[in-house]
């Protein structure tokens, strides 16, 4: 990054892009009939997914020719993570397709700014609610302006957890091991469907913690979200050696610092780890 652009420059780009693709993906959905598609013929996809994808990847490459760029809908090549030497931007235009697609309100447009495989600045924008999560490294979280922290909750007894499925259903006996496990230990589930959403909703203490298998795109702007917010993010798995933690989307679990080992250990345990 050239040292007249700050980190804070940079997050206001991510948030202008992030509304303006916002107003597009929603008032695709509001004046336009839907045109869905569908990507390995399991997972749905809009064709305001890649309008908007477009239109970020492009302002994007415009502002900053050099950088790198991993986005869901036009360049879903997950080794731009591992390449460290240039900044990377990772995008998903609208995360919560299939809500987006039904008319449901929990739809994000998530942007990530990455330097050296850590994650610098995310700005995670619900143009429905009227929403924006950002969060500049090292200056705290924000929703709609206003500072945003985890809920301080203290045992797993009483917290509300969050997760998804996959598109695929062919291997999912370990994800209802773990959703056992968790349903017993936990207050109660919610199934809200935008993995970023999850994840901001636990910075902002609507829920107390969140685990899942995703993308670098569905989670990289929560995740520093979250950080930013005293919330603790890792991993109930193990991160490959060498792959940057911050993009590794594997086993991911983020949730009120107190009860992030004592989830851990539930999570590994019905996943068969210990």
């Amino acid at each position: 990054m050239s040292d007249s652009v700050s980190l804070r420059d940079i997050t206001d780009f991510a948030e202008t892009l992030a509304r303006e693709a916002g107003e597009l993906i929603r008032r695709e959905r509001d004046e336009n009939t839907l045109r869905t598609d569908y990507k390995q013929q399991t997972e749905l996809v809009t064709h305001a997914d890649v309008m908007a994808d477009e239109f970020i990847t492009d302002a994007i490459r415009k502002r900053f020719p050099d950088h790198r760029i991993l986005s869901e809908e036009t360049m879903p090549d997950l080794s731009q993570a591992e390449e460290l030497e240039t900044p990377l931007w990772v995008v998903d235009p609208i995360d919560g397709t299939v809500n987006y697609a039904y008319g449901h309100p929990q739809v994000a447009v998530s942007i990530a700014y990455a330097e050296k495989g850590r994650v610098r600045a995310g700005v995670v924008h619900a143009p429905f609610p009227g929403e924006t999560f950002r969060a500049t490294k090292g200056e705290g979280a924000t929703l709609n302006g206003k500072a945003i922290e985890h809920s301080g909750a203290t045992v797993p007894r009483d917290s509300l957890f969050a997760t998804g499925f996959p598109y695929t259903k062919d291997n999912l006996e370990p994800l209802v091991r773990r959703l056992d496990a968790m349903i017993h230990q936990c207050r109660d589930l919610r199934r809200i469907g935008s993995a970023a959403l999850d994840i901001c909703w636990v910075a902002c203490g609507r829920l107390d913690i969140y685990y899942e298998n995703v993308s670098p795109w569905d989670f990289a702007a929560a995740r520093l979200i979250a950080l930013e917010a005293g919330a603790t993010a890792g991993h109930f798995g193990n991160v490959p050696d060498g792959y940057p933690a911050d993009l590794y989307g594997r086993d991911i679990l983020i949730s009120a610092p107190a009860i992030w080992e004592p989830v851990r250990a539930i999570l590994r345990a019905a996943s068969g780890y210990e």
